[in-house]
């Protein structure tokens, strides 16, 4: 839910408070800060947590020391933006200490499910890839499941990613290093409407 014109701007220590508060008294409701806007996460379905454990098994067979971190809060965008990604592969113990919100820096890719929401292009097609890009993050992984397919960021120029790659379900694609596992995409098929 983006903010209404006319209001005052919002600092990134109100949006804290607040997605905190939110977060606490209203089960399920997440907060993110993009490009100034505040926005609210759409509830997740059960398909969809079974992506990200899908996800994680393969990420565990190939990178035992690393863990995918299920909707571990992000600064981004220079410290000015709070992204909450599906998932983030890091190393395991890359958060310990920290509080709600972490630098990016350990971070070797994040993950995005889309879900059946109308802001689906918006913001997981569009803002995602270039505040992950600003935030340097070598890679973002978009499971579209919308599209029924797969798109890899990679490459990330501090503006945005220079390398996409799309593939359709079913195809196996490549995640480039410092990931560097190949995805069987065969499996989601099963997870889409």
């Amino acid at each position: 839910m983006p903010v209404k014109a006319g209001r005052p701007h919002m600092s990134i220590e109100e949006f804290e408070e607040l997605a905190f508060t939110a977060r606490n008294r209203m089960e399920g409701l997440q907060l993110e800060f993009i490009d100034g806007q505040l926005r609210s996460r759409a509830l997740r379905d059960g398909s969809h947590g079974l992506v990200v454990q899908w996800l994680t098994r393969i990420c565990m067979q190939h990178h035992p020391e690393l863990w995918l971190h299920p909707g571990r809060g992000l600064r981004v965008q220079a410290d000015r933006g709070r992204a909450i990604p599906h998932a983030s592969l890091a190393p395991s113990d890359a958060f310990a200490g920290h509080g709600e919100w972490s630098d990016p820096d350990a971070v070797l890719m994040v993950v995005e499910v889309t879900s059946w929401n109308s802001d689906t292009d918006r913001r997981h097609r569009q803002e995602k890839p270039r505040v992950y890009g600003e935030s340097r993050i070598p890679v973002y992984l978009l499971i579209d499941r919308t599209e029924c397919q797969v798109s890899v960021h990679s490459e990330p120029d501090g503006n945005r990613y220079e390398t996409v790659r799309t593939v359709p379900f079913g195809k196996d694609v490549r995640l480039p290093d410092p990931v560097g596992i190949t995805l069987p995409t065969e499996p989601l098929k099963d997870w889409v409407r």
